[in-house]
């Protein structure tokens, strides 16, 4: 955010809260949730998304309708194919869409899968620019109801995180995700640091960080502390890849290590050298999901693995700044 910009935001809440710290919680809350433009920005991400949207040419789209009029946007790779087959989902994250996982896609639709790839609510071809953590969950929560059950569930930052608060079932009254397994790529344990850091970004007092943080509840009907995904991996009952790198600048690599430490079912896949972006597309990473998707291999026989990269691994796009958020 521009110094000048962010000054005057400041100078606003500053006011606000003086008047009302409840109101300034709730204009915080609103601006905290407001999405990214999806027009990419930048030479490489424009020629990433262009090649994203060209491999997704062939996908069929499908619009998701949400409570409250929200809507989301599903691809659709191999539907109706004759025979079993399996069936995955998959989840973005912030500031991001579909056409940035298409590596991801097209890997997982190559195994002969019916794909199901979300745009959440302002992102991608989803349309607005509004989203939390609840129409997350309800995005995932529609997607099982329009396609069916999911053999397995792959999400990546806030994405992840979504897949995991749906899994575990912490939202109230929304059907949680199925899924035999779940692939968890750069993603948030716990959203607290984050409601944290965009508070003092803003300059909110005690009193209105507070009213911030209340409007989690107002919305989900759970508090900010109950979105505790860590703490819900050790709980749903089956196996998770969670895939991070340590230099990872967006998403400190202490959330993998609190997944890693939610039980023998969980393991902890080091991709170091590619980031929090570059990840989702990157070929070790990609190979690390196929084999685990697979299932061919005891979890608790095989131990954590690595992929070790050198610093100057060019990056084939970058994205605008991102955050996670609830």
């Amino acid at each position: 955010m521009a110094n000048f910009a962010l000054k005057v935001i400041r100078l606003g809440f500053s006011a606000l809260q003086a008047v009302s710290p409840r109101l300034a919680g709730r204009a915080a809350f609103l601006m905290f949730c407001r999405t990214p433009s999806p027009r990419p920005k930048g030479t490489r991400a424009k020629a990433a998304h262009a090649a994203g949207a060209a491999r997704l040419a062939g996908a069929e789209p499908f619009v998701l309708r949400l409570a409250g009029g929200a809507k989301a946007h599903a691809y659709r790779l191999n539907g109706g194919a004759i025979g079993p087959r399996k069936r995955y989902l998959v989840t973005h994250g912030w500031g991001s869409s579909t056409e940035y996982m298409a590596d991801l896609v097209s890997m997982l639709s190559a195994t002969g899968a019916e794909v199901i790839a979300l745009d959440f609510p302002g992102h991608g071809r989803a349309g607005g620019r509004f989203l939390h953590m609840g129409l997350a969950v309800e995005t995932i929560a529609a997607a099982g109801e329009r396609f069916g059950a999911f053999d397995a569930a792959i999400g990546h930052s806030f994405g992840g995180a979504a897949l995991m608060v749906s899994m575990a079932g912490l939202l109230p009254g929304v059907a949680p995700a199925t899924g035999e397994r779940l692939v968890l790529i750069g993603a948030p344990s716990e959203m607290g640091w984050l409601f944290t850091d965009f508070g003092r970004m803003v300059g909110l007092r005690p009193a209105a960080q507070a009213a911030l943080e209340n409007e989690v509840h107002r919305v989900t009907g759970r508090r900010l502390e109950d979105f505790d995904a860590g703490d819900a991996a050790s709980g749903i009952g089956r196996p998770v890849l969670v895939i991070h790198a340590e230099d990872d600048k967006e998403v400190s690599p202490a959330h993998a290590r609190r997944y890693g430490a939610a039980g023998k079912r969980v393991r902890l896949f080091w991709a170091n050298g590619f980031g929090h972006r570059r990840i989702v597309g990157a070929a070790p990473v990609l190979a690390a999901i196929a084999a685990f998707l697979e299932g061919d291999r005891s979890e608790e026989d095989v131990p954590a693995e690595s992929i070790k990269k050198d610093a100057e691994i060019i990056p084939f796009f970058e994205l605008p700044a991102r955050r996670a958020a609830l």
